[in-house]
C-alpha cells in the first residue's frame, strides 16, 4: 500500500518553520515557584541520572540490521556482544500498528460499549468507548481545524500512562508517597471522565479517523484508538491532547522544567498537544524546533488527506521498521548499525542525515562473506529464543509457557548451589532470573497477564528485593508494564503491553498433529482405541475384512503386543483383520475399512 502521506524533508536552518505553519499559538502561562524541598530532591535525582549515564557508556551496544532476504528484516540490539532485543517483521504479516485510517462504522455493540470500524484492510477494527476522543460527543464529531476544547477532562490511563501531563498546579513533592491517583487528579483540577453510551456518539454509516494501536491476534481483529499520536524524534504530536508535556521517564526535574520552557517559548499552536519523549531529553531549543516544525508539517498534510478522502481509506503508513527502530531506539549510546544490504542501508543513511546528521558515521553497511547474525554469533540465541526452557548462570532454568490466558513462567534451581543456606540459594537465583526474566519477555516479545513463579523465599527482606530486582530490569522495556507485589505463595502477576503477536506466534503455526497441544496419545493408547473401534465394527453381520491404517510405531504395537486379542476377535467374528503402518503421518491417525464378501465398502470409521 503506498503512503498517501509522503513525510516532507526538514529545512536545515528552520527554528521559524514552526510558525510558518501556524500562526495562532498560546501564550506561555507562568510559572509557579517551585519548593525548596523538590529543588532537592531533584538534585539527588540529576546525580542518580548522571551515574546512570557513566555506566551506560562503558557498554558497548550495537544495532545490527538483517534484510538479506527480503521476506524477512530482522533487528537485534546488543550490549556488550549480548543479544537484548530482537524485532522481526516479515512482508507476508500484516503491520497496521501506527497507521491511520479514515473508516466507517459498520456495527455497534451497547453491551460492551465498542464499534466495529471498517477502515479498508479487509477485516474490520475494534474501537472501545475508551478510545473515543471528547471531539466526536461534545464538538459535533471530529474536525482537524477546530482547536480541542480543553476543558480538564482526563485522557484515558493507557493514552497518558507514560506522560506528564502538564499542570501548573502539580506540585506534589515526590520525595514522599505519591497521593492516589484521583487525589492527583483532583489536585491538578481534573475532572473524572464522563462519557455518554457509545450508541449515542455513533451510528452506523458515520466516519471516524482512527489509529491502529494493536494488531490484530487470532480471530480478533486490531484494536483502533481515535487518540491520534504521530511520533517524531523527539517529539509526539498528540492533537488530541490539546497540552504540552514531558515523558515520565524523564526523570530529572531539572530536565523535565527545561524542555518545558522550551516548548512554551516555541509557542506550538492552540490545540494541539505535544509531548517530550526520552530521546528528548539533552536537545537544544534547535534540534526540538525543528522536529516540531515537522511534524507540524507532516499534520497538515494528514489533515488535507482527511478533507478530500472518502472512507474507508488509508491517510498515513508509519515508517517501514527500520527507520522505525531507528527512530525510536537509537540514542548516542549505539555505537553503531551495521545493515547488511545496500538500498536498506541508503534509506536508513538518507533518514539519519535529515533527523540526526552528526551521527551518520555510526552507520556502517556490512559487507562480509558470512550472514551478518552469524558474525556476531547471536544465531544461537536467537534459536534459544524459542526454546520452552532457559538456562539460567549457576545451572537454574526457567520455563516459560505461553497460553491464550496468559504467560507462565517457572523459576527452576537445578543444579544451582552456593555457600550459604538454602534460602540464600534461593534468593540468589531468584534475583538472576527477575533479570532474564525481564530480558526474555522483550526478546519474545511476550504480552498481556505474566505470572512469574519464583523459588520460595521465608524472609520478607529477600522477596521485597527480588520484587524490586524485576521491577528495576523492566524499566528499560519500551512496552508498558505493570507489577504486583510477591504473593504469600512466591508468584509475581504483572501485566505487559502487548502490541503484536509474540514471536512465536509470528514464527510457528499450530502443530497438525496436536493441534497446538504439545502431546499425542501414545502407542499404546491408540492400539486400546483400533481395538475398541474393531470391536464395535464387528458388529456389522455383513463385515468379512477389515483393514486398519495407523502410524508405524502403533502398527507395531498392535501387530506384536495385540496379536491375540486380534486373532481372537478374528476367531469370534469370522473376519480377517490386516494392520497397515506408515511412516511420517500423524500419530494420532486412525483410518478403519469394512468390507463385505464381495469386498465392497460397507463401513469406514476414522480420525
Amino acid at each position: 500500500m503506498d503512503s498517501p502521506a509522503p513525510q516532507p524533508d526538514i529545512e536545515p536552518d528552520d527554528p521559524g518553520g514552526l510558525r510558518a505553519v501556524a500562526d495562532d499559538g498560546n501564550a506561555p502561562p507562568k510559572r509557579r515557584r517551585r519548593r525548596t524541598k523538590k529543588k532537592k530532591v531533584a538534585s539527588g535525582r540529576k546525580k542518580v541520572k548522571s551515574d546512570t549515564k557513566e555506566k551506560k557508556a562503558t557498554i558497548k551496544q550495537e544495532m545490527l540490521i538483517n534484510v538479506a532476504q527480503p521476506e524477512e528484516c530482522r533487528i537485534g540490539i546488543l550490549e556488550d556482544g549480548v543479544l537484548e532485543e530482537l524485532y522481526v517483521e516479515r512482508s507476508s504479516q500484516d503491520n497496521y500498528v501506527g497507521n491511520i485510517y479514515k473508516g466507517k462504522i459498520v456495527n455497534l455493540e451497547p453491551s460492551i460499549q465498542a464499534a466495529f470500524v471498517d477502515f479498508g484492510v479487509g477485516r474490520n477494527g475494534f474501537l472501545h468507548i475508551s478510545d473515543v476522543e471528547p471531539q466526536y460527543f461534545r464538538q459535533g464529531g471530529f474536525d482537524p481545524d477546530k482547536p480541542i476544547q480543553n476543558d480538564g477532562t482526563q485522557i484515558p490511563d493507557k493514552v497518558s500512562n507514560d506522560l506528564d501531563i502538564d499542570s501548573d498546579d502539580d506540585d506534589v513533592d515526590e520525595s514522599g508517597p505519591r497521593p492516589s491517583r484521583n487525589n492527583n487528579r483532583r489536585r491538578a483540577g481534573v475532572r473524572p471522565r464522563v462519557k455518554p453510551p457509545i450508541q449515542d456518539i455513533f451510528q452506523r454509516g458515520d466516519e471516524v479517523v482512527v489509529q491502529v494501536i494493536k494488531e490484530g491476534i487470532g480471530t480478533k481483529g486490531p484494536t483502533l484508538s481515535t487518540y491520534i499520536s504521530i511520533p517524531g524524534r523527539y517529539v509526539v504530536l498528540m492533537p488530541a491532547l490539546g497540552r504540552i508535556g514531558v515523558s515520565r521517564k524523564i526523570e530529572s526535574d531539572d530536565d523535565r522544567r527545561r524542555l518545558r520552557d522550551i516548548l512554551r517559548e516555541l509557542n506550538p499552536p492552540k490545540g494541539l498537544g505535544f509531548i517530550v519523549r526520552t530521546a528528548g531529553t539533552d536537545r537544544t531549543k534547535k534540534e526540538i524546533s525543528r522536529d516540531l516544525a515537522y511534524l507540524l508539517r507532516l499534520w497538515k498534510t494528514i489533515v488535507r488527506r482527511i478533507k478530500s478522502a472518502e472512507a474507508p481509506t488509508d491517510i498515513y503508513e508509519e515508517s517501514d521498521m527500520i527507520i522505525r527502530t531507528i527512530r525510536d531506539i537509537f540514542t548516542a549510546d549505539v555505537d553503531a548499525i551495521h545493515i547488511d544490504e545496500p538500498a536498506a542501508y541508503e534509506r536508513a543513511k538518507e533518514f539519519l542525515q535529515i533527523v540526526m546528521p552528526r551521527y551518520v558515521s555510526r552507520l556502517q553497511l556490512y559487507e562480509g562473506r558470512d550472514p551478518l547474525f552469524h558474525k556476531y554469533k547471536i544465531d544461537e540465541e536467537i534459536a534459544q529464543i524459542n526454546q520452552r526452557k532457559v538456562p539460567l548462570k549457576g545451572g537454574g532454568s526457567l520455563v516459560i509457557d505461553q497460553t491464550e490466558a496468559l504467560v507462565a513462567i517457572d523459576v527452576n534451581s537445578g543444579s544451582f548451589r552456593t555457600d550459604g543456606s538454602a534460602e540464600e540459594s534461593a534468593f540468589q537465583l531468584n534475583q538472576i532470573a527477575a533479570r532474564e526474566i525481564a530480558r526474555q519477555l522483550r526478546l519474545r516479545d511476550l504480552g498481556g497477564v505474566v505470572v512469574n513463579d519464583f523459588i520460595d523465599m521465608r524472609k520478607d527482606r529477600h522477596r521485597r528485593i527480588v520484587e524490586r530486582t524485576l521491577r528495576d530490569a523492566v524499566k528499560r522495556d519500551r512496552a508498558r508494564t505493570k507489577i504486583l507485589r510477591i504473593s504469600p505463595f512466591g508468584l509475581i502477576e504483572m501485566t505487559r503491553q502487548r502490541i503484536r503477536p509474540s514471536l512465536k506466534r509470528s514464527v510457528f503455526k499450530e502443530c497438525p498433529s496436536c493441534s497446538g497441544a504439545g502431546l499425542v496419545k501414545s502407542a499404546e493408547s491408540m492400539a486400546i482405541e483400533v481395538v475398541r473401534k474393531l470391536m464395535m465394527a464387528s458388529q456389522g453381520e455383513r463385515v468379512s475384512k477389515v483393514t486398519v491404517s495407523v502410524e508405524e510405531e502403533v502398527a507395531a504395537y498392535l501387530n506384536n503386543r495385540k496379536r491375540r486379542e486380534l486373532a481372537q476377535l478374528e476367531d469370534d467374528y469370522k473376519m480377517v483383520v490386516y494392520v497397515n503402518g506408515s511412516e511420517g503421518i500423524s500419530p494420532e491417525h486412525l483410518e478403519i475399512v469394512c468390507e463385505d464378501e464381495a469386498g465392497r465398502v460397507v463401513l469406514v470409521d476414522g480420525v
